[in-house]
């Protein structure tokens, strides 16, 4: 007999937010990380995105530039991308490298 029973392929998770949710807004839940994608008002069951490719914010000036390739983590105190992993849940790897004048990083989420 089978113990797992299929739901969905997974790429985006129910969520229901206690305040409103702006697309675009990252969420952390535990140590999963998502995006919504759509505008979620409070108490009301949306989805975050869990997969995919997305532009995040990331600090500017000198000593800021991120490789691509680069594990990147969000601190939800700055609402940034950091390679800091320490006090910071994982989001995923770069895709693209920045400069220091870069306000965002392109991000492949990763779980």
């Amino acid at each position: 007999m089978a113990t797992a029973k299929f739901i969905h392929d997974g790429e985006s998770i129910d969520y229901t937010p206690g305040s409103n949710v702006a697309a675009g807004d990252v969420v952390v839940q535990g140590d999963l990380v998502g995006v919504a994608k759509r505008d979620i008002v409070a108490n009301t069951l949306g989805s975050l995105a869990v997969t995919g490719v997305f532009d995040v914010p990331k600090a500017t000036g000198a000593g800021t530039a991120i490789a691509s390739g680069a594990k990147v983590y969000w601190n939800a105190t700055a609402q940034q991308a950091t390679t800091t992993a320490s006090g910071n849940k994982y989001l995923g790897k770069t895709v693209k490298a920045t400069v220091d004048a870069d306000a965002t990083v392109r991000v492949r989420l990763e779980q």
